[in-house]
């Protein structure tokens, strides 16, 4: 399918078309100091001239010098929590004549999600946690319900923030599948002082996509357009604010379970759990019941946790990982190793929100580039010992050599 491109009005059409259809959208806005994922009912709610300033343990919103609508990065929230809620019941149940448990109906509609506005890092994240939620043995129902509704309207990143590190996880800053529809927003600065409305280049990646292209309007992009385009994702890829060496992390890891560096940031972490809330990928969770006092009602749901927490790992005696340093450990090595073991890919996708929204600044990218650095030494310092003397033929670590 050819690109096309489409007038800054066109998001009014788009919205439109999208509720006709049926869908609930939800898209990125302005509210208490933030840009955050909402319901929207039109695309005036869109943070228009707004972006967002981040660094390890900051984030600010600052205004643009013009009206576009997707000058920012990824805020606090994740789509995860559309597909993936916070809270669930699994079931209910009263207590019946004899003194037992019915089981009540709980069937609930699924909602229908249109998300607007949906980074690549983010559009990654989803594949991740469809792998997690439907790609085993044992389907989750309720996400796979969910993630069937849902239409993604994607938005390539063309300016990161200081904490993105997506190019370095082959996430971004271009969305390469996973969308119905895909937009790169072009910004030219205005003139005469007046501010700049924004053109976009629409491409179009699923039939349920390509039904909704007669309501849009536009016209083909020519050849310059799409080359401005593609220039300016270029220069995204460059520009990240983190950076992330993953070639032999997961083996690096796995091999610095005993290293000091842990106790760096376990010395400043926490446990408040904001980094795995923030994050796209994560998926722990834990199990509540509840009842009355009388006993006649009862009901399990189903809630975001975090392997932050303590009683996590809990198991028949205790929990495992009692010591801070053993559950960043835990959370790091799985993210950025085990998760291969598990799922085929990593779990991080570098959108940068566990940096941003630690309150104590930790820098997964820092704390993981010094464990592979000093995994690293400790195999050269090995390598050394037992490489072979030029004088001698042997090891500098062999007995005969040492005697």
């Amino acid at each position: 399918m050819a690109v096309r491109r489409l007038e800054a009005a066109a998001l009014d059409a788009l919205f439109g078309a999208l509720r006709r259809r049926g869908y609930t959208l939800v898209g990125p806005t302005l509210h208490d100091g933030a840009i955050v994922y909402d319901e929207l009912d039109g695309a005036d709610q869109l943070p228009i001239g707004w972006t967002e300033v981040q660094d390890a343990g900051h984030y600010r919103v600052v205004r643009r010098d013009d009206d576009a609508r997707f000058g920012y990065t990824v805020g606090p929230y994740a789509w995860k929590r559309y597909l993936h809620p916070p809270a669930l019941r699994l079931w209910r149940a009263e207590r019946d004549a004899e003194g037992g448990f019915e089981l009540l109906d709980d069937a609930h509609e699924v909602p229908r999600y249109a998300f607007v506005g949906v980074r690549p890092c983010d559009v990654a994240a989803i594949a991740i946690q469809d792998r997690v939620f439907m790609g085993g043995a044992h389907v989750d129902h309720d996400y796979q319900a969910r993630r069937a509704g849902a239409f993604i309207v994607a938005v390539n990143c063309t300016e990161p923030g200081g904490t993105c590190f997506c190019a370095s996880m082959d996430t971004g800053p271009k969305a390469r599948a996973g969308y119905d529809l895909l937009l790169t927003e072009i910004v030219e600065p205005g003139r005469n002082g007046q501010r700049a409305e924004p053109v976009y280049l629409l491409e179009v990646g699923s039939e349920r996509g390509e039904e909704l292209l007669s309501e849009l309007g536009g016209r083909p992009a020519r050849d310059d357009e799409v080359a401005e385009g593609e220039r300016r994702l270029a220069e995204a890829a460059d520009k990240m604010g983190r950076t992330l060496d993953t070639h032999g992390l997961a083996d690096a890891l796995r091999r610095s379970l005993d290293n000091s560096r842990w106790d760096e940031p376990a010395a400043r972490c926490l446990a408040c759990g904001n980094c795995t809330l923030a994050c796209p990928t994560c998926f722990c969770n834990t199990v509540e019941d509840t009842t009355d006092l009388t006993g006649a009602f009862a009901e399990r749901t189903r809630r975001w946790d975090s392997c932050f927490t303590h009683d996590l790992s809990y198991i028949h005696g205790g929990p495992v990982r009692v010591s801070l340093k053993s559950r960043y450990r835990q959370w790091a090595t799985h993210k950025l190793g085990t998760w291969m073991e598990q799922f085929g890919t990593s779990g991080c996708v570098g959108c940068g929100r566990c940096i941003t929204w630690c309150p104590a600044a930790i820098d997964l990218t820092e704390e993981v580039a010094a464990i592979a650095a000093s995994a690293q030494a400790r195999a050269t310092r090995r390598q050394a010992r037992v490489a072979p003397s030029p004088e001698t033929g042997k090891g500098v670590g062999d007995a005969a050599t040492t005697r």
